[in-house]
């Protein structure tokens, strides 16, 4: 019976961490600053391919000012971008000086 009531703690416990895990703010990116793989990673919908794209994007068009301009780069629509809203950090150009 001992065993058991361990088991039912330690099953109690991993519940309670999973759920504090899930409570907490999803992880955020700069689109840019970060890399192809750190948009992959912290993304939802964007794999390396569309990662690599937005990177391409900014090199040949400069920062992104408006986390809608995504919608400009190939694949990315706005309910990826809505999907996405509060991962997405922007920091603005005018911020660099």
């Amino acid at each position: 019976m001992n065993a058991i009531c361990k088991q039912l703690v330690a099953l109690i416990l991993i519940i309670g961490l999973n759920g504090l895990a899930l409570a907490q703010d999803p992880q955020q990116v700069d689109i840019n600053t970060a890399s192809a793989t750190e948009l992959a990673e912290v993304l939802v919908g964007i794999g390396p391919s569309k990662a690599e794209a937005i990177v391409a994007y900014r090199e040949a068009n400069g920062a992104f000012e408006h986390i809608d301009e995504l919608i400009s780069v190939r694949g990315i629509g706005l309910s990826t971008v809505d999907r996405n809203r509060d991962r997405i950090l922007l920091d603005s150009p005018d911020d660099e000086g």
